[in-house]
């Protein structure tokens, strides 16, 4: 798979990417609600790991089409196939989708628009930003179905507080995106008609900065979260002087030294 500035499709999943290096992968399903079933994995995985080589690429925004963002697995598929192997495999492979945007090494934003539940909950969990509509709700909804929501469960409680996220997978019930905000699952919450522009807000301001410090910062965050303290200061120091002998560093400490704006090598 490559990437350049005409749209294009792969089963349930539409890509393109601008010229600045911006790739919007939209979940193209809305029949089935952007169900996480085998195809959809499998396309997000495949345009992930295009992305991870593309060092062209600066931003991703998942994004989704119809009236929900995304609604977790397909409960249907899953009772039509009730045999231990299915199972494993299918949460293996939405694990190893989820550790792709992890590990990417350019930000990724979930544009959020309706509702997110159980692995589409955790999706927009996953990201490592957020920006919602403000009629979107989000719910890990798995226990409602006799299934407690564990894959989910593990980006959740790295987004919001332990009892809020135990509330969530224990009741199932849904939150709005005034509440989703408030507990930090969202960074911001607009009226649907603002929602691309303050997507770009974001996607401007990011793709404004070096791309190798944008890199580092968002491996060292993730990696030093699950750090003891003494073990995590030591890492970012590390990771701080190694950012410093890049050449943008360099250039962005001259500039201010001498009080002009920054010009970016590797904008």
């Amino acid at each position: 798979m490559t990437f350049d500035t005409t749209p294009f499709s792969e089963g349930p999943l539409r890509a393109e990417r601008d010229s600045r290096g911006v790739v919007t992968l939209t979940l193209d399903d809305s029949k089935r609600f952007n169900a996480l079933g085998h195809e959809m994995l499998s396309a997000l995985q495949s345009a992930l790991a295009a992305i991870a080589k593309d060092e062209s690429t600066r931003v991703v925004v998942l994004a989704a089409s119809g009236k929900a963002f995304c609604a977790g697995h397909n409960l249907k598929d899953m009772a039509a196939h009730p045999e231990l192997p299915f199972y494993q495999d299918l949460f293996a492979q939405c694990s190893r989708m989820m550790l792709s945007i992890h590990k990417l090494p350019v930000p990724v934003i979930a544009k959020v628009k309706g509702m997110a539940t159980a692995a589409g909950c955790q999706l927009v969990a996953q990201c490592d930003l957020a920006v919602a509509t403000d009629d979107s709700s989000f719910a890990t909804s798995g226990i409602q179905y006799g299934l407690f929501c564990s894959t989910p469960s593990v980006p959740l409680v790295r987004n919001v507080p332990a009892k809020v996220a135990m509330e969530m997978l224990l009741t199932g019930d849904f939150i709005d995106a005034k509440t989703a905000l408030e507990q930090g699952l969202v960074n911001r919450v607009v009226s649907a008609d603002k929602l691309d522009v303050e997507v770009e807000k974001l996607v401007a301001s990011i793709v404004a900065k070096p791309r190798t410090a944008v890199a580092m910062g968002k491996a060292l965050v993730h990696q030093q979260r699950e750090m003891g303290i003494e073990s995590a200061y030591q890492l970012a120091g590390q990771t701080m002087a190694v950012n410093m002998m890049d050449a943008d560093a360099q250039e962005g400490a001259r500039a201010f030294a001498e009080k002009r704006k920054p010009v970016w090598k590797n904008a």
